[in-house]
Order: structure tokens, then C-alpha cells, then sequence
């Protein structure tokens, strides 16, 4: 039996988590398969969105073998809209590793990922990241997150913790970050001293299912921690439900992790995470346990959603043309499908067979759902997101988001007074280098279009992160989109003489022969009301000569928004028409 380590690595959005862990595949020599790849490539971020997008949605497991010592390595995501991955995956470790860049610092994330693993009791490691960045302040960040530990009520053994400081993106750690070295053992090494090793409980197997995978030739396959007992190919087994019943499984295949694979095994024993074939209908959160004498254990709990959507089929003109699955079966089919290992999600039926109310952590949870559904193949429209409002004691409260923006100093006021004006109150304000660093509390139905205002206003140079941060008291109306839309009142192709004639009315999002339908949102007004307009109407062609000519023509290119910009632009009477290959605006009811 090797000695075995299970360590989760947390951290805030960008700080590192993913180039750390490449890093370490790469030190044990665990790839030896993938030496061919280029060293720059993220190994871990092999979903096609997280490498556009380069963040971690999907938390994963690797392992690697150092000084006779098995370590499995789980990757987690940052964005506290994921949480629900962090969540489910922080039980199968024993101890975390914390990232915190050395220029940024604590950052909301960070406090919220840190939060979950303090209270399950985990042993924390500091790695203190990017120190060759420059104003890095290494010094400053240590104080920051022993400061932001002790708030957070950890316990003495937990604030007795190792600090590293390193460069992920260049290999090295250490324990003085003037001293820099060439490798990361410093960092293997302080896991084996400090992260415990699992205990060993006999008696009944006890493995909970934190997570999933699914094999096309063995169907899905169960993945988690072996917290008592041991486990066997060809076991008789039970599988502990929501509700308390018990079902009859047997266990086929038995995969353990082994740097960026997996080795099939006949037995794993107490402590290891392995992956379990051979079990259907499972739930995440089920306990593998003695089918006559069984000991489930604790269901995972996650934090409550804070925004729902409301999704449906697509009804618009355009139907059909580009996607594979556009009825309300195969809609309904996928959410359940999502649900099943999407743990922060929830689906509710309407009174309409079509439409679906879909509850998620916030607009980027939901729109990753979305993204990968058109991928997929799928067509559907998206209503405007609504925030979950609660009745506490008789009076109506809603989410409150804690933000923070980096900005620089000469445009802070344009932020602050944009966030003001959505509700929210300025608690930090303090300079951080060369920006000034602000603090706030936002209702979350503020945030939804901020991001776009705070870019525009500061010439893209603003970083905004928010967090959620508990239900307060409802803070009055915030004012919504001030501009009307222009909307096709024809069907067909746009033309550069009619776009010509009507840019003085607004900002057109389309361009010259692109096709559109009656209904479709093809600009923004310049004044507060809806306008029809025709921009389908060519040039008259006759024989006469006219004094103007089409060389004088100017068209500003049209603006083009991303699925969460046009997520959060639309009005409550729009849709988002959502295909595998254009994303449109719609009013929900229009006649011309």
C-alpha cells in the first residue's frame, strides 16, 4: 500500500491554478505520453470553452508519484459561479493548496473558495504566486491572507500554515521568494509534511460519488473518495438514494487515477479516489455502501442559486436552419441531462410544455450552460435574467453581490458613480499600485449589464470580480436600459442604401446582407421608445441622374455583442435567439 495525499488546489479566477498543475505533471515526469505537446498548452483546460475563455469550468482529478508517494491533485474553478464544482469536489481531499497572486492578493474568490475548505477542516498551503511580476509585494499578500484566514474563524492548527512563493509559469518555488530555484520540489515536499495522509477506517465501505465521467463504451462512470473500507471488481454492493432507499449494484471495473489517465486496478483501498464502472442511475452525492448493513454518508450541500432564465424552443422564422435539436423534448432531455452532474443548477417545468425556468449562481453559470448547448447543436431562445428574491419575516429581500474593481486612478470616478447609480455602496477605496482598488455592495439585479457600462466608461482598462454575499433588505428600483430598440418591421436582407439613411436614428447591430425577420432587434434607438424601421428598401433604379452618389456612403460598422452582452442587454420584452452559429435578438410579441 503506497502513502497516498489528496490535495485540492483553490484559488481566484486567473491566478494560476491551471499552469501549477501542469507544472507539477510535468516535474514527476507523469507525461511522458504528452511530452510532444507545447509546453505553453493548459493539459488540464481540454474543454474547447475553457481554452477559449482561458478559465477552469469543470474541476478534474490527476495524480503523480513523488518519492514513493502517491499525490492526487484535484483542479477546481475560481469563478464563484462554479462554486458548485468546488463545492462537491473539496470532500475527496484531505488538505489545499492556496493560490494567491503576489501583486493582486486576497481577491473575493479567493475568500469564498477558502471559506468552503476552512470549514470542512482542510490543512492549508500558501503558495504565494507571480512574484516575478512586477510591484509584486509578496510580503504584503502573506499578511493579507493570514488577515483574511482569521476572519474567517480558522482554527489555530489551520493558521499555522507553510507559505511558498514561486512562479507557477516558470517552474520554481521556494520558501524566501528572493531566492529563487530551478525546480518545484520545495512544493512536493510540503505537501507530504503537511497535508495528512488519509485515515485508514475499517469496517463497511463508505465512498461517496462527488463527481462523473462518461465513457461511450461503458456508460457513465462514478468517481470518488473511499472513506471507509475498501472496494472490489465483482463487489455486490448498494447504492444509498436522496430518499433514503437502497438498490442492489454491482461493481464491473475499478480505475484508479494515474497522471493524466487512469489504471484499471481489481481492489482500492481506504483513502484513494478511484472511478467505478458498472452502477446506473446514480446520483452525485450517492453513497457505495454494504447493501444489508448500510452507512451513507453526508449528501454534498451547495449553496443556493441566486438568478433564474427562462428557456425555450425556438420559434422565430429562422427555426430550424442551423440546428440539430430544436423540439421541447430534446430541450427538457438536456437540462435533465444537465442537472444530473451540474450541482448549482436547477430546472422547473411551467405550465408550458416549452419553457423551462433554469436557476443558476449567475449570468456566466447560465451562459456556459447555453454555450455549450448551441455547440452541442441545439437552437433555443433565453429570456432576460431575473434575480431569486426572498420573503424573510414578512419584507422582500434580494441577492447582495460583494464587487471589487481595479481601475485606474484617473477614471475611478466614472465607476463609481455607475455603480451608484445601480444601488451600490463604496465600503473600500484605497490605491494598490498604480490603480486604485474599490469595494462594494451591489444588489446582484445591479450587475447584470454593468460590466459592459464599467469598460465602456473606463476604456476597457477596469478588472471587476463580484462574489455572492447573503440577501439584505430589496434597495428600491434600479434604472434599467434607457434606450429603445430598432426593430425589422420586413424579412430579407439589409441594405447599405436603407442603413445609410437610418444611422441618425441609432446604433445598428447589423450589417449590409445580412439576412433578418420581421420582429428582429437590429439596433439600439437613440431615444427611450421601440421604432420599426425598413431597412430592406433599395435604391430606386431609373434612368435618371441623381446629384448624389453612393461613393459618399459612410457606415459605421454595426456593434456585435457576445452571448453574455446580449444576455444582458435584452429588455424584459426580448428574447435571445440562440442557434449553433448566430446569437439574435427578438421582441417576445411583435407586430408590424
Amino acid at each position: 500500500m503506497t502513502e497516498i495525499r489528496n490535495v485540492a488546489i483553490i484559488a481566484h479566477v486567473d491566478h494560476g491554478k491551471t499552469t501549477l498543475v501542469d507544472k507539477i505533471i510535468y516535474a514527476a515526469q507523469a507525461n511522458d505520453a504528452k511530452r510532444t505537446q507545447d509546453n505553453n498548452e493548459l493539459i488540464l483546460d481540454s474543454n474547447d470553452l475553457e481554452r477559449e475563455r482561458g478559465i477552469t469550468i469543470l474541476s478534474k482529478n490527476v495524480s503523480v508519484n513523488y518519492k514513493g508517494t502517491k499525490i492526487n491533485i484535484i483542479d477546481t474553478p475560481g469563478h464563484a459561479d462554479f462554486g458548485g464544482e468546488v463545492e462537491r469536489v473539496l470532500s475527496m481531499a484531505d488538505g489545499v493548496i492556496l493560490l494567491v497572486d503576489a501583486f493582486e492578493g486576497a481577491m473575493p474568490q479567493t475568500r469564498f473558495v477558502l471559506s468552503k475548505a476552512l470549514g470542512l477542516g482542510l490543512k492549508p498551503i500558501v503558495v504565494v504566486n507571480k512574484v516575478d511580476k512586477e510591484n509584486c509585494r509578496p510580503d504584503e499578500v502573506h499578511e493579507e491572507v493570514f488577515d483574511l484566514m482569521f476572519n474567517l474563524e480558522a482554527t489555530e492548527d489551520q493558521l499555522d500554515f507553510p507559505t511558498l512563493y514561486g512562479s507557477s509559469k516558470n517552474g520554481w518555488m521556494s520558501h524566501d521568494w528572493k531566492n529563487e530555484t530551478d525546480n518545484l520540489e520545495p512544493l512536493l515536499d510540503t505537501i507530504l509534511e503537511t497535508i495528512p495522509a488519509p485515515e485508514q477506517n475499517e469496517g463497511v465501505l463508505r465512498m461517496k460519488i462527488t463527481s462523473l465521467d462518461f465513457s461511450s463504451f461503458t456508460g457513465r462512470i462514478a468517481i470518488g473518495r473511499i472513506h471507509q473500507g475498501s472496494i472490489a471488481v465483482g463487489q455486490s454492493l448498494g447504492l444509498t438514494k436522496k430518499d433514503d432507499t437502497v438498490k442492489r449494484v454491482r461493481i464491473k471495473e475499478l480505475h484508479v487515477f494515474e497522471g493524466l489517465g487512469k489504471r484499471s486496478v481489481d481492489k482500492v483501498e481506504c483513502g484513494d479516489i478511484c472511478a467505478v464502472t458498472g452502477i446506473d442511475n446514480f446520483e452525485i452525492g450517492d453513497t457505495i455502501t454494504d447493501f444489508d448493513n448500510p452507512e451513507p454518508l453526508d449528501r454534498v450541500g451547495v449553496d443556493e442559486p441566486t438568478m433564474n432564465m427562462l428557456f425555450t424552443i425556438n420559434n422565430s422564422p429562422f427555426f430550424g436552419k442551423e440546428g440539430k435539436f430544436v423540439t421541447s423534448r430534446h430541450l427538457r432531455d438536456r437540462l435533465m441531462k444537465e442537472i444530473e452532474k451540474n450541482l448549482a443548477l436547477r430546472v422547473e417545468t411551467t405550465d408550458s410544455e416549452d419553457k423551462f425556468l433554469v436557476y443558476g449562481r449567475g449570468v456566466l453559470h447560465l451562459s456556459v450552460l447555453i454555450e455549450t448547448m448551441r455547440r452541442e447543436g441545439y437552437e433555443l431562445q433565453v429570456g432576460q435574467p431575473q434575480v431569486i428574491y426572498k420573503d424573510i419575516e414578512g419584507q422582500k429581500h434580494e441577492p447582495i453581490e460583494h464587487l471589487v474593481i481595479d481601475v485606474p486612478e484617473d477614471v475611478s470616478g466614472k465607476a463609481i458613480e455607475l455603480v451608484t447609480k445601480r444601488k451600490g455602496e463604496l465600503t473600500i477605496m484605497e490605491p494598490k499600485g498604480d490603480v486604485q482598488h474599490l469595494e462594494f455592495n451591489i444588489p446582484a439585479r445591479g450587475l447584470i449589464g454593468l460590466r459592459n457600462q464599467v469598460l465602456t466608461a473606463t476604456a476597457g482598462e477596469a478588472v471587476m470580480t463580484h462574489r455572492f454575499n447573503g440577501y439584505e433588505p430589496y434597495k428600491g428600483d434600479i434604472p434599467e436600459r434607457l434606450n429603445g430598440s430598432l426593430v425589422s418591421m420586413e424579412t430579407g436582407p439589409g441594405t447599405s442604401y436603407s442603413i445609410d439613411k437610418l444611422q441618425d436614428r441609432g446604433i445598428f447591430f447589423v450589417a449590409p446582407g445580412d439576412e433578418l425577420y420581421v420582429g428582429q432587434v437590429i439596433g439600439e434607438h437613440s431615444r427611450s421608445n421601440d421604432l420599426a424601421v425598413n431597412i430592406q428598401k433599395g435604391k430606386q433604379l431609373t434612368n435618371m441622374r441623381k446629384s448624389g452618389t453612393d461613393a459618399s456612403m459612410k457606415i459605421a460598422p454595426p456593434k456585435k455583442f457576445s452571448l453574455e452582452e446580449a444576455l444582458e442587454y435584452i429588455n424584459k420584452d426580448e428574447y435571445v435567439e440562440v442557434t449553433p452559429l448566430s446569437v439574435r435578438m427578438r421582441k417576445i410579441d411583435f407586430r408590424a
